[in-house]
């Protein structure tokens, strides 16, 4: 385990029926965890025994602060844990305004805490309600709704805020809507975030850190670009395999409208303008976007082409037509990890292994996330 002074440690065990929960993983006192995973694999599970919704055996500690520990007969009930929880419906009281049901959270909140508790219009604002004050919860859109209903639980002063598929009700066009609310949470709230799903999509824009379950185990925790690029993990074999990778504004082309972003190892080009200089970029590459060549090609349309050497090659299904090449950027190979979906034939003709200097052409970068610049 890790230090428990700066870290959240989870650990839990038992059997639900015919379910058994067995994990234990640690994650940071800031920004977004997210529990990923295939449905019935234990997410929820979880997020209920971290807000003592659901009884098994084990211990949680934030930071210093321990809210179970069997062996020393510590369980702390859920309206001790100082947990805001949103689930997938909303749940908001019918017969109360928006800024009634908002109001709610805040009286919860009427207790000495650690943590600075929010007031009503800094959550307003974060979340784009102002309009939405004095209406009904019936007269509110899918989307709205969810933004109400993480406001109420922000406004109960929340040490930790556990979010159980809060998208998973909503069409494609709300979940867009949306999203950047929740962006903006993570950028502004120094409370960490536990966020349950099973669509990538989601993962890719808003973790930091990913916790990989399957039938009730951990299979990995740590970092999402690391798991995304371990050739070890089911992340890599699935069709839509990609990559994150953070980078930063460094420059704008007018002329002909692109942007330049700087990677750990390198940089690359995105279409249209993403922001002021220095503006923090999120970007997915995907697997399938990526191919390979032993020398700097020349009069190709493809405008990003950076040198990198090969990590890792592993195969793709039982029949490995195809493979899928990790390469790091950079010409030592220090910098970020992509991955390149080729065929086992391609593969071979360039002799493609491990310390193989070569250039990485990216057909498609994808913005999936966007932070103003800090500083100067």
């Amino acid at each position: 385990m890790s230090d428990g002074h700066s870290t959240i440690d989870v650990a839990f065990a038992g059997t639900l029926g015919a379910f058994s929960l067995d994990v234990a993983f640690s994650a940071p006192m800031r920004g977004v965890t997210a529990l990923f995973g295939q449905s019935g694999c234990g997410k929820t599970t979880v997020l209920r025994c971290m807000a003592g919704l659901q009884r098994l055996g084990g211990r949680l500690s934030i930071g210093d602060d321990i809210w179970q520990d069997d062996k020393a007969g510590i369980f702390r009930r859920p309206h001790e844990r100082q947990i805001g929880y949103v689930f997938q419906e909303a749940s908001l009281f019918p017969h109360l305004s928006v800024r009634r049901n908002l109001l709610y959270g805040a009286r919860r909140a009427g207790r000495e805490d650690t943590v600075r508790v929010l007031n009503l219009d800094e959550v307003v604002g974060l979340l784009g309600i102002g309009h939405l004050l004095e209406r009904a919860p019936l007269a509110l859109s899918g989307g709205e709704r969810q933004r109400v209903a993480i406001g109420r639980a922000l406004l109960s002063g929340p040490r930790l805020l556990l979010m159980d598929e809060p998208l998973a009700a909503l069409d494609r066009m709300t979940k867009e809507e949306i999203l950047p609310y929740l962006e903006a949470l993570h950028e502004n709230l120094s409370i960490p975030i536990f966020y349950v799903s099973h669509d990538i999509s989601e993962v890719d824009r808003l973790a930091d850190v990913l916790v990989l379950l399957d039938r009730g185990r951990v299979v990995a925790c740590g970092p999402l670009a690391e798991l995304e690029s371990n050739p070890a993990l089911p992340l890599l074999r699935a069709p839509e395999a990609a990559v994150t990778i953070e980078g930063r504004v460094t420059g704008i082309d007018k002329v002909f409208g692109l942007t330049q972003v700087a990677l750990a190892g390198g940089s690359v080009v995105v279409p249209g303008y993403r922001g002021g200089i220095g503006s923090s970029l999120r970007l997915r590459i995907g697997a399938a976007d990526v191919s390979f060549a032993l020398t700097r090609p020349v009069e190709t349309t493809i405008l990003n082409c950076l040198a990198a050497r090969v990590v890792s090659v592993t195969g793709v299904g039982d029949d490995e037509v195809q493979v899928n090449v990790v390469a790091a950027l950079g010409e030592d190979g220090s910098g970020a990890r992509i991955v390149g979906r080729v065929t086992r034939k391609s593969q071979t003709a360039l002799e493609l292994a491990p310390g193989v200097p070569v250039f990485a052409q990216i057909k498609s970068v994808a913005l999936i996330g966007q932070r103003p610049a800090t500083g100067g």
